[in-house]
């Protein structure tokens, strides 16, 4: 029946989102189902209905983070010249505001768990990765870019490490700054500056 088929649909994404929340405040290693169910509100007994194993679990849990990471490369295109939208990006990912949340992208807040996952779990989040420098990729092929999957690799790697070593940076005005010099770099070395005071080419 539909009802039961959107009902099962609403309870799994009920877990992920637990299991989400689980993940980014104690890391996927450390995930455990039966807290994760009981913070979803059910009982352990119920969880294979929805996936085959914790591993599974967590490895949907990765596709459904690095899925928003990509919607919001989607929605920063919205209304905008291919140069602003980038440019959008960059200032969204690499922020204070990313930088203080507990959302956001994946890949600074699971990587250090990787040695830790089982192989299947490490191989969904190489995908995820993938997935989004080709989505990057795309966006600066905009602009003539001789390697642009090479450049892709180059920014995100800026952008999560820009990400990770603000979050360490115990002195709030130094963290903002280091966020800011990295925004001007991307910036500056993408050609985005340019691109924005000449508008699209």
């Amino acid at each position: 029946m539909r009802y039961d088929a959107d009902r099962k649909h609403r309870t799994r994404e009920k877990v992920l989102k637990a299991a989400i929340r689980e993940i980014r405040a104690s890391g996927a290693h450390r995930l455990a189902v039966a807290g994760v169910m009981a913070k979803a509100g059910l009982t352990h007994g119920g969880f294979y209905a929805h996936f085959a194993s914790k591993d599974d679990l967590v490895a949907s849990a990765i596709d459904e983070m690095f899925e928003a990471g990509l919607n919001r490369l989607q929605n920063a295109r919205v209304g905008r010249t291919p140069a602003q939208a980038l440019t959008a990006y960059i200032d969204l990912y690499v922020s204070t505001r990313h930088r203080d949340s507990s959302t956001g992208c994946p890949i600074p807040a699971i990587a250090s768990d990787l040695p830790h996952l089982a192989k299947p779990v490490r191989q969904r989040f190489a995908l995820g990765v993938a997935r989004l420098i080709e989505a990057l990729a795309r966006a600066l092929t905009h602009f003539g870019r001789q390697c642009p999957y090479d450049d892709a690799r180059s920014m995100l790697s800026e952008m999560v490490g820009a990400l990770a070593l603000a979050r360490t940076e115990p002195d709030p005005q130094q963290s903002d700054y280091l966020l800011e010099a990295s925004r001007r770099s991307l910036k500056s070395r993408f050609g985005l500056d340019t691109e924005m005071r000449e508008g699209p080419v």
